[in-house]
């Protein structure tokens, strides 16, 4: 009977000790402990990169600022090929519970890591591949930045509207209307984001059209602005870009050409020439899936940020601009939003003179780059529907693509 009563008091006491430590740990505000890796293709010198990075920094101060505790680590530099699986294994040996991934070149070996290393949860931006994977701990993400690539294409257009129209966009004249575009590659992500740009400067000006020229490069600093200067020798009177360096903004400073860049503001760079900037915010991203990990949460195969969720971002509006940018930017957006405006609506555009009706996609991307998917409903190209990456690839009336 003694030592019964002895064992009913240790457990009370063990009971006690408990309910203190659950006590003081919540009374600490730590919510969850974590440590999480980011790879990254370039560093902090590629725009690209930098948006990035800044983010996971931004993710990581807004969850210690909500009770989180986050150690995180980045490893920059790391090439589309086994050293990004190297540097996954790497991190998943310094305690990563969740590691990040920048690059579209970076899937295979980010799948290839998450097969090895099935109690790691593996996040890869821009890619294609999670739905088809099926792999519990493989998740793709992306944005609708098309969406925030159409606001800066309104600015852009409100800009030729002042320099050319009077301030009004249907008084731009042909030869004034031609605008340029610095590309990476001629993928759908590219593509997609050239089109929804250059819709926005035609929903100002309808006399608008574009050339492209393509570098074969995600950076190559000399190469993107050879391709801004080659564009303003024929004609453009503004520049955008999707591609990660300075070269383009650089070549528009240097001629007194407006510019449209991306993942990050010239302003201070730029001062004379930037319009405004667009970019995705992938801290929002980067807090989500943490705190679904943490939480046990199932994590969709693809995630997607808006405008509405903060992931995608108009950037503060440069000098340069036209007067009321802004004011028109908020209306703007705020029926992108409301759903009342459709970036990719068929009713404004046309491929070979026509409205399209119907058009198949390669969404489930198996390397054979077969369209199997109807992308088409209701009058509008459903982009990001059927998975985060993009895949509008139509080759609309009024782009010209040079190379």
């Amino acid at each position: 009977m003694k030592k019964l009563k002895m064992v009913l008091v240790a457990l009370v006491i063990i009971a006690i000790v408990a309910t203190v430590a659950v006590t003081l740990v919540s009374c600490s505000g730590n919510k969850g402990t974590i440590k999480i890796g980011l790879i990254t293709l370039h560093d902090s010198s590629s725009t690209y990169d930098k948006n990035f990075i800044d983010a996971f920094d931004q993710a990581k101060a807004e969850l210690e600022a909500e009770g989180y505790k986050v150690e995180t680590v980045v490893v920059s530099n790391i090439d589309e090929d086994d050293s990004c699986y190297n540097a996954a294994a790497e991190l998943v040996d310094e305690g990563c519970q969740i590691i990040f991934a920048d690059s579209f070149g970076h899937e295979d070996y980010m799948i290839k890591a998450a097969k090895k290393f099935p109690n790691v949860t593996f996040c890869h931006a821009t890619g294609t591949r999670a739905h088809t994977e099926k792999l519990a701990n493989f998740h793709n993400a992306f944005a609708s930045i098309y969406e925030g690539r159409y606001l800066a294409g309104v600015a852009a257009g409100m800009k030729l509207a002042a320099l050319y129209g009077d301030g009004n966009g249907a008084n731009v004249s042909a030869d004034n209307a031609k605008v340029g575009y610095v590309g990476a590659f001629p993928y759908a992500e590219v593509v997609s984001g050239y089109t929804s740009w250059f819709l926005g400067v035609q929903s100002i000006v309808p006399a608008a059209t574009m050339e492209v020229q393509f570098t074969g490069s995600w950076y190559a600093p000399e190469a993107e602005k050879e391709a801004a200067n080659n564009l303003i020798t024929r004609g453009a009177k503004l520049i955008s870009q999707h591609a990660d360096s300075m070269g383009a903004p650089t070549a528009c400073e240097e001629a007194g050409i407006p510019n449209v860049t991306y993942n990050v503001s010239t302003k201070d760079a730029c001062a004379n020439t930037y319009i405004v900037a667009s970019r995705i915010n992938w801290a929002p991203y980067y807090k989500t899936i943490v705190k679904a990990v943490l939480a046990g949460e199932e994590i969709a195969y693809d995630y997607v940020g808006t405008l509405a969720t903060g992931s995608v971002e108009v950037l503060e509006v440069g000098t340069a601009a036209a007067p009321g940018t802004a004011e028109k930017l908020a209306e703007v957006k705020a029926k992108i939003i409301s759903g009342e405006l459709k970036i990719f609506d068929t009713s404004k555009f046309t491929v070979g003179g026509t409205n399209p009706t119907s058009y198949t996609a390669d969404v489930d991307d198996f390397g054979d780059y077969v369209p199997e998917t109807e992308a088409i409903a209701d009058g509008v190209f459903q982009e990001s529907k059927f998975r985060s990456a993009p895949y509008f690839a139509m080759e609309i009336d009024g782009i010209t693509k040079l190379n």
